[in-house]
């Protein structure tokens, strides 16, 4: 499941040739749901054992267009997870005190420490991305940051770190109708924003930009995996599948005891 997914290095990516629907096997809701119980235990015995190890972390990063569902994806995928192994980030529009440091600081201040598992709900990427279509910076700018973010990334995984990076693949309809959909629910409106439909006047620009951090970004070292995401069960499953067998290799083990245990009672 994982190899299909990740473009292929050094070639630049067009996302007209990834579909949002794909389901690739003979996956249906049913059979896909009870895949992901399998997948969300497996994975919280794993990390369980990554935080006893106390010697690496893993980072899970989540990027997408609006609605392409980055909440529901950490809320599957992350179940049953002890929540003192892991904390969720979510980078919005930066402070005043984060813009007086370079980009990445508000970054690195919420890579997961050892044994712990970090999730972004957007990343790094929203500093050539957003501030790319908006123009919040000069060119020259935003466009020397790829390098930097590839230096970043090397860096964390140099001090032991794992990064998981996942593009949530929607198309334009898909937004629309999910949109919509928040407008039609009064237990969802709080969702919805009229800026929601300023940022998707410039869809054609988001995707070039994703493009762009998919083609300049995309490393052996550190891959993306664009997944399928029309359909949720699809993207649930896929990222489910890719967090689990992320884990498995690098198989952290329980230390050992401390010597001298056996024969001792506690009274």
């Amino acid at each position: 499941m994982i190899q299909s997914l990740i473009p292929r290095f050094g070639e630049p990516v067009k996302l007209a040739d990834y579909d949002p629907r794909r389901v690739d096997g003979e996956w249906d809701k049913k059979s896909a749901e009870e895949q992901i119980a399998k997948n969300t235990e497996a994975s919280r015995e794993l990390a369980y054992r990554l935080y006893a190890e106390d010697r690496r972390a893993l980072l899970l990063v989540l990027q997408g267009m609006d609605t392409s569902g980055k909440d529901g994806t950490i809320r599957t995928v992350m179940t049953g997870i002890n929540p003192q192994t892991f904390q969720i980030t979510a980078f919005k529009q930066p402070s005043e005190e984060e813009l007086d440091h370079d980009f990445l600081w508000r970054i690195h201040k919420a890579v997961p420490r050892r044994g712990h598992v970090g999730v972004f709900n957007r990343s790094q990427y929203e500093d050539v991305l957003v501030v790319r279509v908006r123009n919040l910076v000069p060119e020259s700018e935003w466009k020397s940051r790829y390098r930097r973010i590839n230096e970043f990334e090397e860096l964390l995984v140099d001090g032991g770190g794992t990064l998981m990076k996942c593009f949530l693949h929607i198309s334009k309809d898909e937004q629309r109708e999910r949109l919509q959909a928040r407008l039609d629910d009064p237990s969802k409106r709080w969702k919805f924003s009229k800026g929601d439909l300023a940022e998707r006047t410039l869809w054609d620009d988001y995707q070039q930009a994703y493009e762009a951090v998919l083609s300049k970004c995309n490393t052996p070292l550190v891959p993306w995996y664009v997944v399928p995401s029309d359909r949720k069960w699809y993207r649930n499953l896929v990222v489910s599948q890719i967090f689990r067998e992320t884990l498995e290799k690098m198989d952290p083990q329980i230390p050992p005891p401390e010597e001298g245990l056996d024969g001792i009672v506690v009274e």
